[in-house]
């Protein structure tokens, strides 16, 4: 602070005054120019959320349309509904968490794009934390888009589902 007050009065009354500062603070600067960058994010980060949840779950309700004979001849040789129920959510599970494959992938990436963007921005970081949401979010999203196809499934009648071509 010592130096830049120096510089700056050495311009002072000049056509040429300055305005030092340090490098973070110029980052920082540059950052608030882009607005409120936290609401964006969020903002774009539950718009993507709900959208995959659309997705999945159509993606779920679809499996299950397909596979209605081989359901109803589980309850035919005698899987209780609850059976039923808990394949198809462990199936939406499943592939809820394989997308965790992103936050593996967040692990090795973000240290990567902190190293190369120093100095620019604050330094980004994927904390135990973060990692932890994500899982969250993940389950959450298996269960949610599971749950109604899972239902539907295990309220199917026997005959109703071995009807069906």
């Amino acid at each position: 602070p010592r130096i830049a007050k120096a510089i700056d009065n050495m311009y002072l009354n000049s056509p040429y005054e300055t305005k030092t500062e340090t490098e973070s603070a110029f980052a920082q600067g540059w950052v608030k120019q882009f607005g409120n960058i936290k609401f964006l994010i969020t903002s774009i980060g539950t718009v993507v959320f709900f959208t995959l949840l659309l997705v999945t779950g159509n993606t779920m309700a679809i499996s299950v349309r397909e596979r209605t004979n081989e359901l109803g001849v589980l309850k035919a040789i005698g899987f209780p509904d609850r059976a039923v129920l808990g394949f198809i959510l462990g199936e939406s599970m499943a592939i809820a968490l394989a997308g965790c494959v992103g936050l593996l992938l967040a692990l090795v990436a973000i240290p990567q794009l902190s190293r190369a963007m120093a100095g620019l921005l604050p330094p980004l970081l994927v904390t135990a934390k973060t990692l932890a949401y994500g899982v969250i979010a993940a389950l959450v999203v298996g269960f949610a888009s599971g749950i109604l196809p899972a239902y539907g499934a295990m309220r199917m009648r026997v005959v109703t589902a071995l009807r069906r071509v």
